[in-house]
C-alpha cells in the first residue's frame, strides 16, 4: 500500500514523509481502505491423491461423510443398542404388573401382541421330559425375541460401519526405477504460485529461465523456461499469480529451479506477507483422477507464529516433491503426486522500524521467490489395495453375530423358565382368556341375532301407541320351565286337568302370551303355537261371547245316594271331546294367522 499526501490509516507507517505502508504482517484491504492482519486457516491446506477408495453411493441416498461427523467410532452404535435393549426389557417388565382381567384390558392386549412377537424361541421353551415339543408363543419369548433382534441389528450396524470406515488396506511397494519406467510417466502439470501482497505483475522481474540438476555439480544446466512449460502472470485480488503449465511433462531431471522477483516501482513498494500455492497433476488417459496439493504459508517452519513482511535480497524457497505412482488396482494408472515439502523464508521484517528503514533504502526493494521441484525418480511406488472383508468373511461375521444374539437371550429364557414354574404355561393362560373372551363375544352375537330374527319388536312398537289395551310383547322363545309353571297355574284356576292352554293371566285390559304344544302329524315332536288372547276371567261375558268360543258344556248332576248312569258319563265325555275338537280348530286357525303375521314382519324387517 502506498498513499501520497494522505493521512495513514491504523496499523500503518509513514515512509519518505509522504507515503504510507502497512505494518509487518498486515495487508491493505482495498474494499475497506484499511490494513488488516493476515492469517492462515488450517482448512486452506488440501492434499488429494487423485484416487478415492470409498464406495460410490449416490449422495442423495447415502453420504458416509455426514454419518461420520456424528459417529466417530463404533461405540456410538453399541451405546444406542444398549439403550434400546434396556428400554425394551424395562417396558416388558413393567407390563407384567398390569392385570390380565377378562381379556378386554389394554394390559392384556399389549402383552398378547408381545407374545405374538415370539419368532425366535417359539419351539425352544421349557417342556417336561418325554413330551412332544410344540410351537408355543409366550410373552417372555416375544420380549427376548425382539431383544435378540435389536442386539443383532446393533452389532450389524457396527460391523457395517467398520467395513465402510476400514474397508481396505492400501499396500505400497517401492521398487527402483529405470529410464523406460520414468519415460512412461506422462502427466499434465500445473503450478500456481501467488505472492500475497498489494503488488501487481508490472513489478515482476527475472521470470524466464530454468535451472536443472544440482547447483555446483557437473550436470547443472540453465535453459529457457519455455522449453519446460508455458508461463504467465495474472493479477488477482490477493496479489500477482505465476502460472506454469507443462503438458505431457516428462520426468527427466531430479531437480528443477525456477526463480523470479518483484521490484519496487514509484509509489508501489515490493512487499509481501505470504505465499499461496496450488499444484495439480493429471493423466490424460484417466481424466477423472486429479492429484493436487494446495495451501498458504506466511512464515517459516522454524519461526514462531508472528506477523512478518517479506522484503530483501534473500530468496524465499518453496520446495515441492513429485512422487511417481503406479496404481495396479486402477488398470495401471500412472499418476504423479505433488506434495509440499518445505518453505525456507528469505529476507523478512518483523517490526515497523525495520520496515520503515527498508522502504527508504534502495538496496532492499525486492521480493525474491524460488520454486524448487524435486522429482523422486529413483524409486517407483506401486499401489494396490486389499479388502479386509471379503464376501465369505462378511457372511461369516453376520452369522456369528446372529448366533451370539440368539444364544445370549436363549440362555436367559431357559434360566427364567426353569427357575420360575409359572412361566412354563403362560401361553396357555393367555389362550384360555382369549378363548373365553371369544366365546362371550360370539354368544352375544348369537343372542342378538336370535332376538332380532324371532323377537316381536315390531309388534311391541305398534302396541306402545295403544298401551291402555296391551301390556306385554309376544316372545317366540320361552323356556320349558316357564311353560310348565304356567300350565300348573291355569290348571289350578280352571279345574280342568285334561286341557292346558299355558296361558299367563294378565291384569285387566292387558294381553297375555301363551304357548300351546300340539302334536304334529307330519313332523315328529311338538309344534309350538303362539297366541295372544285376552284374559277371559277379567273380561265381561258379552266380550267373551263375541270371541266365538262357547262356554263349557254343563255337567250332569248326580244326586247323592243315586247310582251312576253310564249313559250320563258317556254324554259328558262326548261333550268334552267335541269341545276340545272345537278348541283345536280355533287354535289351528289362530296359529295360521300368527304364522302369516310373523312371516310378513320378518320380510318387512329385512327390507
Amino acid at each position: 500500500m502506498s498513499t501520497v499526501g494522505a493521512r495513514c490509516t491504523a496499523n500503518s507507517i509513514v515512509y519518505n514523509k509522504t507515503l504510507c505502508a502497512c505494518t509487518p504482517g498486515y495487508l491493505f484491504n482495498g474494499s475497506t481502505s484499511s490494513c488488516t492482519l493476515f492469517t492462515v486457516s488450517p482448512s486452506e491446506w488440501v492434499v488429494n491423491s487423485g484416487v478415492d477408495y470409498s464406495i460410490a453411493f449416490p449422495e442423495t441416498i447415502f453420504s458416509f461423510n455426514r454419518i461420520k461427523k456424528f459417529t466417530q467410532s463404533q461405540a456410538i452404535f453399541l451405546e444406542v443398542t444398549a439403550i434400546m435393549l434396556l428400554s425394551w426389557l424395562l417396558f416388558c417388565g413393567l407390563l407384567r404388573f398390569g392385570k390380565l382381567g377378562d381379556g378386554n384390558t389394554p394390559w392384556f392386549k399389549i402383552r398378547w401382541w408381545i407374545s405374538r412377537l415370539d419368532v425366535c424361541f417359539a419351539t425352544r421353551h421349557w417342556v417336561d421330559d418325554q413330551n412332544v415339543v410344540v410351537k408355543r408363543k409366550t410373552e417372555l419369548g416375544g420380549a427376548f425375541s425382539m431383544a435378540s433382534l435389536m442386539l443383532f441389528i446393533g452389532l450389524l450396524s457396527a460391523l457395517l460401519y467398520q467395513i465402510i470406515a476400514k474397508r481396505s488396506v492400501e499396500v505400497h511397494n517401492v521398487r527402483a526405477t529405470n529410464a523406460p519406467d520414468l519415460a512412461s510417466f506422462i502427466n499434465d502439470l500445473e503450478f500456481n504460485i501467488t505472492t500475497i501482497s498489494s503488488m501487481s505483475c508490472s513489478q515482476l522481474r527475472g521470470l524466464g529461465t530454468l535451472a536443472m540438476g544440482n547447483p555446483g555439480s557437473i550436470d547443472y544446466r540453465v535453459v529457457s523456461l519455455s522449453t519446460f512449460a508455458n508461463y504467465t502472470c495474472l493479477n488477482t485480488s490477493r496479489g500477482p499469480t505465476i502460472a506454469l503449465r507443462c503438458n505431457n511433462c516428462p520426468l527427466t531431471r531430479d531437480n528443477i529451479f525456477i526463480t523470479w522477483w518483484f521490484a519496487d516501482l514509484p509509489n508501489e513498494p515490493a512487499l509481501a506477507v505470504g505465499f499461496q500455492f496450488n499444484l495439480t497433476a493429471k493423466n490424460r488417459a484417466y481424466k477423472k483422477h486429479l492429484s493436487l496439493v494446495s495451501g498458504t504459508v506466511k512464515n517459516g517452519s522454524d519461526q514462531e507464529d508472528i506477523p512478518v513482511t517479506f522484503r530483501g535480497v534473500d530468496t524465499n524457497i518453496l520446495k515441492f516433491n513429485l512422487f511417481p505412482r503406479l496404481y495396479l488396482n486402477l488398470h495401471g494408472l500412472k499418476l504423479v503426486q505433488p506434495l509440499f515439502h518445505e518453505f525456507l523464508p528469505g529476507s523478512f521484517i518483523t517490526n515497523a522500524t525495520e520496515l520503515q528503514s527498508s522502504l527508504q533504502s534502495s538496496t532492499d526493494g525486492f521480493v525474491n521467490t524460488t520454486l524448487q521441484i524435486n522429482f523422486l525418480s529413483n524409486y517407483l511406488v506401486e499401489i494396490n489395495n486389499e479388502n479386509i472383508f471379503g464376501p465369505v468373511s462378511f457372511l461369516a461375521n453376520i452369522g456369528g453375530l446372529y448366533c451370539i444374539s440368539l444364544g445370549i437371550f436363549f440362555y436367559f429364557l431357559v434360566q427364567c423358565e426353569s427357575r420360575i414354574k409359572r412361566l412354563r404355561n403362560e401361553d396357555q393362560v393367555f389362550q384360555n382368556i382369549r378363548r373365553r373372551r371369544r366365546a362371550m363375544d360370539r354368544w352375544d352375537k348369537l343372542r342378538k341375532y336370535v332376538l332380532y330374527t324371532w323377537g316381536c319388536n315390531a309388534l311391541q312398537e305398534d302396541y306402545d301407541t295403544t298401551r291402555n289395551k296391551s301390556c306385554c310383547t309376544c316372545n317366540m322363545v320361552d323356556s320349558l320351565r316357564k311353560q310348565r309353571s304356567l300350565r300348573k297355574k291355569m290348571q289350578q284356576e280352571s279345574g280342568l286337568s285334561t286341557i292346558s292352554f299355558g296361558e299367563k293371566i294378565c291384569p285387566p285390559n292387558e294381553t297375555v302370551c301363551s304357548v300351546v304344544k300340539e302334536p304334529s302329524g307330519a313332523v315328529k315332536g311338538e309344534h309350538l303355537i303362539k297366541s295372544c288372547v285376552r284374559s277371559a276371567s277379567t273380561l265381561p261375558v258379552s266380550m267373551a261371547q263375541d270371541n266365538g268360543i262357547p262356554p263349557l258344556p254343563p255337567l250332569a248332576e248326580f244326586k247323592s245316594g243315586s247310582s251312576m248312569d253310564m249313559s250320563d258319563i258317556r254324554k259328558n265325555i262326548q261333550d268334552l271331546y267335541e269341545y276340545n275338537a272345537m278348541l283345536r280348530e280355533k287354535l289351528v286357525a289362530a296359529q295360521s294367522t300368527l304364522d302369516g303375521l310373523t312371516t310378513r314382519m320378518a320380510a318387512e324387517g329385512q327390507t
